[in-house]
């Protein structure tokens, strides 16, 4: 983004918040709920994300008009911050040959750091050439324009487990995610967010299924940083994982720790009253209040207010939907 579009859409920012200051008593209308999505979406243009379980993206970005005007202000606040450009930096500095069975492959280790501060919570991953070509092939589906300079390493018959050939791969493959992660509508597209989060989070929710909660809570926790940096401009995303990670800390006895994910994923619901997981969370953390001697009353009143305005559906609890 550069200065005088970031200056631009600070300014559409604090003028939103004016006018949320001045009519927060009123409930918004239609065209003035759709001109404070626009100027707080960091996501423009051609991206159209799926629905997906591991990132659940469907809930609309619209102020609640029962939000006192401080807590208004503080949450236009946190969503300018959010959506200040992350830059990313990724390196491969090794790579390993795996044999299972009749099939043999490389496997490359991706360090992924955010550049311009002392990052001590780098994520690294590994992946092989197949997902770096599946990962090509779908891009060029959705974004043939922007992809139509961008060049792959193309397999060979022979010697692909030499060292030449994999130090070659290694620059390769380094260089394709710092150009794909130039292009702003790559960058914040599902297919690319899904290569470098997805397969840990579907390892993630398998343990969790089988009730290997400290197993999961391991990995939920490595990937929950890189999902937060991928995902800054749609802090909804990530509510999923978080509340993975409160249901992990909860059967594993931690309630505070459990407590302290749900207030992060409460946070990024305040304004998302309608998204699946809002209130089997409310509920968790009522539970988990009460039982950490925490002001459970205030979150029984959100929840008593939600009721009251909904027509009765069956609700799934936290732990259902994370094994979901």
């Amino acid at each position: 983004m550069d200065q005088d579009s970031h200056c631009t859409a600070e300014r559409e920012l604090l003028e939103a918040v004016s006018r949320i200051t001045t009519f927060s008593t009123t409930s918004p209308t239609g065209r003035e709920q759709n001109q404070a999505n626009a100027e707080i979406s960091c996501q423009v243009g051609k991206e159209n994300p799926e629905k997906d379980d591991l990132q659940d993206s469907s809930a609309s970005l619209s102020p609640n008009s029962s939000m006192t005007t401080k807590e208004l202000q503080e949450y236009w606040r946190n969503e300018k911050r959010r959506c200040r450009q992350v830059k990313l930096l990724f390196e491969i500095p090794s790579t390993r040959i795996v044999e299972h069975h009749l099939s043999k492959y490389v496997m490359y280790k991706i360090i992924i750091l955010q550049t311009g501060s002392f990052d001590s919570n780098k994520s690294v991953i590994e992946r092989r050439y197949s997902d770096f070509e599946k990962l090509h092939r779908n891009l060029l589906e959705e974004f043939s324009e922007e992809m139509e300079d961008v060049s792959f390493p193309k397999k060979t018959l022979t010697g692909n487990f030499t060292e030449e050939i994999i130090n070659e791969r290694k620059l390769a493959f380094k260089d394709y995610l710092r150009l794909l992660y130039s292009m702003k509508y790559i960058q914040r597209s599902k297919k690319f967010i899904d290569f470098l989060t997805r397969p840990e989070l579907q390892e993630a929710y398998g343990c969790l299924r089988g009730g290997q909660y400290t197993k999961a809570l391991e990995i939920l926790l490595e990937v929950i940083g890189l999902q937060e940096r991928l995902t800054r401009g749609n802090p909804v995303s990530i509510v999923p994982t978080l509340c993975a990670i409160v249901v992990c800390h909860k059967d594993l006895e931690n309630p505070a720790s459990a407590f302290e994910y749900g207030e992060k994923a409460l946070s990024r619901l305040r304004v998302h009253t309608s998204h699946r997981y809002y209130i089997p969370l409310l509920e968790t953390m009522i539970t988990l209040a009460y039982e950490l001697g925490k002001d459970f009353l205030s979150l029984q009143e959100k929840l008593e207010e939600w009721k009251a305005k909904k027509d009765p559906i069956r609700v799934f609890t936290l732990k259902e939907l994370a094994v979901r």
